[in-house]
Protein backbone atom coordinates (compact mmCIF):
# COMPACT_ATOMS: atom_id res chain seq x y z
CA UNK A 1 0.00 0.00 0.00
CA UNK A 2 1.14 3.68 -0.39
CA UNK A 3 1.61 6.27 2.24
CA UNK A 4 -1.63 7.79 1.04
CA UNK A 5 -3.42 4.89 0.96
CA UNK A 6 -1.80 3.94 4.57
CA UNK A 7 -3.18 7.26 5.65
CA UNK A 8 -6.44 7.24 3.88
CA UNK A 9 -7.36 3.94 6.13
CA UNK A 10 -5.98 5.05 8.84
CA UNK A 11 -8.29 8.33 9.12
CA UNK A 12 -11.25 5.57 7.93
CA UNK A 13 -10.38 3.78 11.24
CA UNK A 14 -10.70 7.19 12.89
CA UNK A 15 -14.12 8.31 11.30
CA UNK A 16 -15.78 5.02 12.05
CA UNK A 17 -14.20 5.29 16.03
CA UNK A 18 -15.46 8.60 15.85
CA UNK A 19 -19.04 8.03 15.20
CA UNK A 20 -19.20 5.67 17.32
CA UNK A 21 -18.25 8.05 20.21
CA UNK A 22 -21.03 10.08 19.21
CA UNK A 23 -23.29 7.36 20.17
CA UNK A 24 -21.63 6.22 22.93
CA UNK A 25 -22.04 10.05 24.33
CA UNK A 26 -25.90 10.74 23.35
CA UNK A 27 -28.28 10.99 26.48
CA UNK A 28 -30.87 9.48 23.76
CA UNK A 29 -28.94 6.96 21.83
CA UNK A 30 -32.14 5.37 20.60
CA UNK A 31 -33.00 8.86 18.91
CA UNK A 32 -28.97 10.05 18.41
CA UNK A 33 -28.88 6.53 16.47
CA UNK A 34 -32.13 6.91 14.37
CA UNK A 35 -31.03 10.80 13.27
CA UNK A 36 -27.85 9.22 12.18
CA UNK A 37 -29.13 6.78 9.69
CA UNK A 38 -31.23 9.68 8.10
CA UNK A 39 -27.63 10.71 6.25
CA UNK A 40 -27.19 7.03 4.89
CA UNK A 41 -30.36 6.63 4.62
CA UNK A 42 -31.05 9.34 2.11
CA UNK A 43 -27.58 9.60 0.53
CA UNK A 44 -28.69 5.20 -0.24
CA UNK A 45 -32.09 6.67 -1.75
CA UNK A 46 -31.16 9.76 -3.81
CA UNK A 47 -27.87 7.43 -5.40
CA UNK A 48 -30.68 4.66 -6.45
CA UNK A 49 -32.77 7.77 -8.43
CA UNK A 50 -29.93 9.18 -10.30
CA UNK A 51 -28.09 5.44 -11.38
CA UNK A 52 -30.89 3.09 -10.78
CA UNK A 53 -30.81 -0.27 -8.59
CA UNK A 54 -28.18 -3.06 -9.12
CA UNK A 55 -28.25 -6.41 -10.77
CA UNK A 56 -31.62 -8.67 -9.94
CA UNK A 57 -29.35 -10.95 -9.24
CA UNK A 58 -27.99 -9.33 -6.13
CA UNK A 59 -30.89 -8.11 -4.63
CA UNK A 60 -31.52 -10.60 -1.88
CA UNK A 61 -28.53 -10.02 -0.39
CA UNK A 62 -29.37 -6.34 -0.47
CA UNK A 63 -32.52 -7.48 1.40
CA UNK A 64 -30.62 -9.28 4.02
CA UNK A 65 -27.44 -7.19 4.37
CA UNK A 66 -30.20 -3.94 5.14
CA UNK A 67 -31.85 -5.99 7.57
CA UNK A 68 -28.80 -7.02 9.34
CA UNK A 69 -27.90 -3.22 8.90
CA UNK A 70 -31.10 -2.65 11.23
CA UNK A 71 -30.21 -5.13 13.75
CA UNK A 72 -26.70 -4.24 13.75
CA UNK A 73 -27.95 -0.58 15.02
CA UNK A 74 -30.46 -1.95 17.45
CA UNK A 75 -27.08 -4.33 18.75
CA UNK A 76 -24.94 -1.40 19.26
CA UNK A 77 -27.72 0.81 20.56
CA UNK A 78 -28.08 -1.87 23.44
CA UNK A 79 -24.08 -2.06 23.99
CA UNK A 80 -23.68 1.30 24.41
CA UNK A 81 -26.13 1.00 27.24
CA UNK A 82 -24.12 -1.60 28.43
CA UNK A 83 -20.89 -0.66 28.75
CA UNK A 84 -18.28 2.15 27.78
CA UNK A 85 -16.87 2.64 24.28
CA UNK A 86 -13.48 1.68 25.65
CA UNK A 87 -14.59 -1.68 26.86
CA UNK A 88 -17.17 -2.97 24.13
CA UNK A 89 -16.13 -1.42 21.12
CA UNK A 90 -12.94 -3.26 20.77
CA UNK A 91 -15.28 -6.89 21.88
CA UNK A 92 -17.90 -5.59 19.12
CA UNK A 93 -15.02 -5.12 16.19
CA UNK A 94 -12.74 -7.31 17.10
CA UNK A 95 -14.89 -10.50 17.39
CA UNK A 96 -16.29 -9.79 13.91
CA UNK A 97 -13.15 -11.24 11.49
CA UNK A 98 -12.89 -14.25 14.15
CA UNK A 99 -16.18 -14.99 14.01
CA UNK A 100 -15.75 -14.94 9.96
CA UNK A 101 -12.72 -17.09 10.47
CA UNK A 102 -14.37 -19.76 12.82
CA UNK A 103 -17.89 -19.39 10.90
CA UNK A 104 -15.83 -20.13 7.69
CA UNK A 105 -14.25 -23.08 9.08
CA UNK A 106 -17.35 -24.68 10.22
CA UNK A 107 -19.86 -23.78 7.39
CA UNK A 108 -17.01 -24.44 4.54
CA UNK A 109 -14.82 -26.34 6.12
CA UNK A 110 -12.00 -23.90 5.37
CA UNK A 111 -8.67 -24.64 7.03
CA UNK A 112 -7.62 -21.47 9.11
CA UNK A 113 -3.68 -20.46 8.23
CA UNK A 114 -1.79 -20.28 11.16
CA UNK A 115 -1.83 -16.29 11.45
CA UNK A 116 -5.43 -16.58 11.51
CA UNK A 117 -5.41 -18.98 13.65
CA UNK A 118 -3.38 -17.31 15.97
CA UNK A 119 -5.59 -13.78 15.78
CA UNK A 120 -8.53 -15.70 16.71
CA UNK A 121 -6.55 -17.33 20.02
CA UNK A 122 -5.99 -13.32 20.45
CA UNK A 123 -8.86 -11.93 19.66
CA UNK A 124 -10.80 -14.55 22.45
CA UNK A 125 -8.00 -13.75 24.64
CA UNK A 126 -8.27 -10.52 24.61
CA UNK A 127 -12.06 -10.02 24.92
CA UNK A 128 -11.57 -12.05 27.95
CA UNK A 129 -9.30 -9.46 29.09
CA UNK A 130 -11.62 -6.49 28.91
CA UNK A 131 -14.00 -9.02 30.41
CA UNK A 132 -11.83 -9.51 33.36
CA UNK A 133 -9.97 -5.89 33.41
CA UNK A 134 -10.98 -3.42 36.36
CA UNK A 135 -13.56 -0.94 34.92
CA UNK A 136 -14.09 -3.54 31.87
CA UNK A 137 -17.31 -4.89 30.33
CA UNK A 138 -19.65 -6.20 32.37
CA UNK A 139 -21.96 -9.86 31.32
CA UNK A 140 -24.83 -7.84 29.72
CA UNK A 141 -22.15 -5.25 28.02
CA UNK A 142 -20.15 -8.72 26.74
CA UNK A 143 -23.49 -10.45 24.92
CA UNK A 144 -24.11 -7.39 23.41
CA UNK A 145 -21.16 -6.77 21.91
CA UNK A 146 -20.59 -10.01 20.78
CA UNK A 147 -23.86 -9.79 18.96
CA UNK A 148 -22.99 -6.52 17.59
CA UNK A 149 -19.79 -8.55 16.07
CA UNK A 150 -21.91 -11.45 15.18
CA UNK A 151 -24.23 -8.84 13.11
CA UNK A 152 -20.92 -7.38 11.43
CA UNK A 153 -19.98 -10.58 10.47
CA UNK A 154 -22.98 -11.50 9.23
CA UNK A 155 -23.68 -8.65 7.12
CA UNK A 156 -19.72 -8.53 5.58
CA UNK A 157 -20.41 -12.15 4.45
CA UNK A 158 -23.74 -10.82 2.61
CA UNK A 159 -22.02 -7.61 1.36
CA UNK A 160 -19.20 -9.52 0.17
CA UNK A 161 -21.26 -12.01 -2.18
CA UNK A 162 -23.96 -9.76 -3.17
CA UNK A 163 -21.42 -6.83 -4.50
CA UNK A 164 -20.23 -9.75 -6.95
CA UNK A 165 -23.29 -9.85 -8.78
CA UNK A 166 -24.23 -6.50 -8.28
CA UNK A 167 -22.59 -5.21 -11.36
CA UNK A 168 -22.11 -1.94 -9.90
CA UNK A 169 -20.44 -1.49 -6.08
CA UNK A 170 -22.38 1.83 -6.02
CA UNK A 171 -25.72 0.97 -6.61
CA UNK A 172 -25.30 -1.74 -4.49
CA UNK A 173 -23.84 0.07 -1.47
CA UNK A 174 -26.95 2.64 -2.19
CA UNK A 175 -29.71 0.19 -2.51
CA UNK A 176 -28.72 -1.66 0.83
CA UNK A 177 -28.34 1.96 2.36
CA UNK A 178 -32.19 2.78 1.98
CA UNK A 179 -33.25 0.27 4.66
CA UNK A 180 -31.06 3.00 6.69
CA UNK A 181 -34.65 5.16 6.69
CA UNK A 182 -36.23 2.60 8.19
CA UNK A 183 -34.28 3.72 11.75
CA UNK A 184 -35.33 7.48 11.85
CA UNK A 185 -39.06 5.99 10.63
CA UNK A 186 -39.30 3.78 13.62
CA UNK A 187 -37.94 6.77 16.05
CA UNK A 188 -40.33 9.01 14.47
CA UNK A 189 -43.10 6.04 14.92
CA UNK A 190 -42.39 5.92 18.22
CA UNK A 191 -41.90 9.47 19.71
CA UNK A 192 -44.47 10.84 17.41
CA UNK A 193 -44.18 14.99 16.71
CA UNK A 194 -42.20 14.82 19.44
CA UNK A 195 -39.25 13.75 18.22
CA UNK A 196 -37.58 16.48 16.77
CA UNK A 197 -38.82 19.58 19.17
CA UNK A 198 -36.67 21.02 21.09
CA UNK A 199 -33.50 18.86 19.48
CA UNK A 200 -31.91 21.38 17.26
CA UNK A 201 -28.66 21.30 19.20
CA UNK A 202 -28.81 17.53 19.26
CA UNK A 203 -29.82 17.47 15.49
CA UNK A 204 -26.64 18.63 14.35
CA UNK A 205 -24.39 16.61 15.80
CA UNK A 206 -26.68 13.76 15.15
CA UNK A 207 -26.46 14.20 11.22
CA UNK A 208 -22.96 15.00 11.66
CA UNK A 209 -22.27 11.35 13.02
CA UNK A 210 -24.04 10.23 10.07
CA UNK A 211 -22.34 12.32 7.56
CA UNK A 212 -19.03 10.42 9.74
CA UNK A 213 -20.12 7.16 8.91
CA UNK A 214 -20.84 7.30 5.72
CA UNK A 215 -17.65 9.02 4.98
CA UNK A 216 -15.94 5.97 6.57
CA UNK A 217 -17.35 3.35 4.88
CA UNK A 218 -16.86 5.58 1.70
CA UNK A 219 -12.69 5.57 2.24
CA UNK A 220 -12.70 1.96 2.94
CA UNK A 221 -14.89 0.87 0.02
CA UNK A 222 -12.63 3.56 -2.26
CA UNK A 223 -9.57 2.19 -0.93
CA UNK A 224 -10.21 -1.56 -1.33
CA UNK A 225 -10.46 -0.81 -5.09
CA UNK A 226 -6.68 0.76 -5.36
CA UNK A 227 -5.34 -1.84 -2.57
CA UNK A 228 -5.13 -5.27 -1.34
CA UNK A 229 -8.73 -5.78 0.53
CA UNK A 230 -6.93 -7.87 3.47
CA UNK A 231 -4.07 -4.99 4.23
CA UNK A 232 -7.12 -2.18 3.91
CA UNK A 233 -9.11 -4.40 6.44
CA UNK A 234 -6.36 -5.10 8.81
CA UNK A 235 -5.29 -1.26 8.87
CA UNK A 236 -8.86 -0.36 9.64
CA UNK A 237 -9.23 -2.82 12.63
CA UNK A 238 -6.44 0.13 14.28
CA UNK A 239 -10.08 1.68 14.80
CA UNK A 240 -9.81 -0.50 18.07
CA UNK A 241 -7.10 1.66 19.88
CA UNK A 242 -8.71 5.07 18.62
CA UNK A 243 -11.92 3.90 20.37
CA UNK A 244 -10.14 3.87 23.87
CA UNK A 245 -8.26 6.48 23.27
CA UNK A 246 -11.25 9.03 22.03
CA UNK A 247 -13.41 7.04 25.18
CA UNK A 248 -10.87 8.73 26.95
CA UNK A 249 -10.55 12.24 25.91
CA UNK A 250 -14.05 12.96 24.89
CA UNK A 251 -15.83 10.65 27.05
CA UNK A 252 -13.99 10.46 30.59
CA UNK A 253 -13.58 6.91 30.96
CA UNK A 254 -11.42 4.68 32.35
CA UNK A 255 -7.83 3.83 30.76
CA UNK A 256 -6.53 1.17 32.98
CA UNK A 257 -3.64 -0.76 31.57
CA UNK A 258 -5.55 -3.86 31.50
CA UNK A 259 -7.82 -1.77 29.33
CA UNK A 260 -4.95 -0.94 27.02
CA UNK A 261 -3.62 -4.42 26.53
CA UNK A 262 -6.67 -5.90 26.08
CA UNK A 263 -7.71 -3.94 22.65
CA UNK A 264 -4.23 -3.84 21.79
CA UNK A 265 -4.29 -7.63 21.53
CA UNK A 266 -7.93 -7.95 20.26
CA UNK A 267 -6.33 -5.08 17.50
CA UNK A 268 -3.37 -7.57 16.56
CA UNK A 269 -5.42 -10.25 16.54
CA UNK A 270 -7.84 -8.88 14.10
CA UNK A 271 -4.73 -7.46 12.04
CA UNK A 272 -3.88 -11.19 11.77
CA UNK A 273 -6.63 -12.52 10.61
CA UNK A 274 -7.26 -10.07 7.97
CA UNK A 275 -3.80 -10.79 6.85
CA UNK A 276 -3.93 -14.71 7.11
Amino acid sequence: MTPSLTVLVLLAALLHAAWNAMLRGGADRFWTMGMMNLVPGLFGLGTCLVIGLPAPESLPMVVASGLLHILYNGLLVLTYRSGDLGATYPVARGSSPALVAIGAGLAAGETLPLPAALGVMLVSGGILGLALARGGIGRAGLLAALGTGATIAGYTVVDGLGVRVSGDWLAYTAAMFTFHLCLPAWVLARRGAGALRGRGRQLGPALAGGAVSVAAYAVVIWAMQRGAMGAVSALRETSVVFAVLLGRLFLGETLSLGRIAAAAVIALGAVLIAAG
